[in-house]
């Protein structure tokens, strides 16, 4: 095989064409200079003189030509090795090569802001992460510990430099990087023990995936909702029974005192009677207290099953005979969801609707209607009931156990639909209308 043949570099070849563009002058020139009648000194004196300029001219353009192109190579190099600090001469936005000077400078002013910008962010998310009280730990694909911030640390009982670059199974987290990205743990660490909350999400360094744990203890959140939820307990079953314990009391003393008077009453038999007939009806409302607590803590989960929605709906207003309800008919959709627990919410939701409808009405006001609608929104249904009642008095309290303003009501049926509602994914909320009045409720499910 024959070597192949060198090729001449972009500096040699401007210089071999400036050559090539000055030599028809070069060879006219000395033709008349040699072939005319001029003393030999003047033809060496002029030959030299046009060889001089004709290879100093090509040695210059070929300089002005290659110069900018070192500077550039020069720039971009700097680039490359992220040093943004350096900028070129002469960059001038009303020439060719000043505007591709005046680029480059644009180029590493902006590379330069977008460093100070990543490094100022990269610091405060390593302040962040070292202040949360929150665990952190990444992975990479090998199940590889490679970042733990403070909190992490803390949990294992080890510094970084200890764990980092360790197996996943060997720190006892192997179970954090299988199973359900978002569960409930009950875990011992070194450092703490009990209930604790993980999520796992992933992320790309350099192309490979990597896992990030994220672990919170519960514990102690749990511990103090578990208390306010005891003590709201206690404080509304002792109202209550209060309330009933109370006047049993009082009357059972003064029948106590009844009985020992000597000599009786003609009519304390009716005393008696009307006393015991008291104890028994306060007796009663108690059961009937504690028989609705015992409801609302048993509510069972739902049955899920392919439901017509608006057969649901009409089925609920068919059954509200006191108020003709305005049916605004909706899209035809079919959802998942346990059809007596969610009519179970519509029909008490309609119920509250037109008691208020005609209390309205009963103050003077005889247009007051209630109006049920359903709409298909992104991933789930919406079904409001509007109704033109006087509003709610106290919004705030609506979803309090066993608050009503109702003589006879209980005050679940709205904790009780709240419950159904979140049991099947969705939610249910209640607020006052302004213009005009009235209520209106939302119940959305998914779809």
């Amino acid at each position: 095989m024959s070597a192949p043949k060198p090729r001449l570099s972009h500096d040699q070849l401007v210089f071999v064409y400036a050559l090539l563009a000055g030599l028809p002058a070069v060879i006219t020139s000395m033709g008349f200079l040699w072939l005319g009648d001029h003393q030999p000194k003047v033809q060496w004196t002029l030959t030299l003189l046009i060889a001089c300029f004709w290879f100093g001219f090509a040695a210059a353009l070929r300089g002005r030509v290659v110069r900018p192109l070192q500077t550039m190579a020069n720039l971009l190099s700097a680039l490359r090795e992220g040093d943004f600090a350096v900028r070129a001469r002469g960059a001038r936005r009303d020439e060719a090569l000043g505007d591709v000077m005046f680029e480059i400078n644009t180029l590493s002013r902006t590379l330069q802001e977008q460093r100070l910008s990543a490094l100022e962010a990269t610091a405060l998310l390593r302040t962040v992460m070292e202040e949360i009280n929150i665990a952190i730990f990444a992975f990479d694909a090998d199940q590889k510990l490679r970042l733990a911030n403070q909190a992490a640390q803390l949990l294992l009982a080890k510094p970084a430099e200890r764990i980092l670059g360790r197996d996943a199974a060997e720190l006892g987290l192997a179970d954090c990087l299988a199973g359900e990205p978002a569960r409930l743990l009950t875990l011992a660490f070194p450092g703490g023990s009990g209930r604790w909350g993980m999520r796992r999400s992933q992320f790309r360094e350099g192309g490979r995936p990597h896992d990030l744990v994220v672990i919170a203890d519960l514990s102690r959140t749990l511990r103090e909702e578990e208390l306010q939820a005891w003590q709201r307990l206690v404080r509304v079953l002792g109202h209550e029974l209060n309330n009933s314990l109370a006047p049993i009391k009082s009357i059972a003393g003064s029948l106590g005192a009844l009985l020992k008077r000597e000599p009786r009453a003609p009519d304390w038999e009716d005393d008696m009677r009307s006393g015991l007939d008291i104890i028994a009806a306060r007796a009663e409302g108690l059961a009937r207290f504690l028989a609705a607590y015992a409801r609302l803590a048993r509510l069972p989960q739902p049955r899920l099953a392919p439901t017509p929605l608006p057969g649901l709906i009409a089925r609920a207003v068919a059954l509200e005979p006191r108020l003709a309800v305005q049916n605004l008919a909706g899209p035809e959709l079919t959802l998942a969801l346990d059809a007596a627990q969610i009519e179970q919410v519509l029909i008490n939701l309609l119920k509250n609707a037109v008691d208020a409808a005609l209390d309205q009405r009963a103050g003077g006001c005889a247009g007051a209607t209630v109006r049920v609608a359903w709409t298909k929104r992104a991933g789930y249904v919406e079904i409001t009931i509007e109704d033109d009642g006087p509003g709610v008095a106290n919004p705030g309290n609506l979803f309090v156990p066993f608050f009503t303003t109702k003589p006879e009501g209980s005050g679940i049926g709205l904790v009780l639909c709240r419950q159904i509602a979140e049991n099947h994914s969705g939610s249910l909320t209640l607020v006052n209308r302004s213009d005009p009045t009235g209520c209106l409720a939302t119940l959305r499910l998914p779809l």
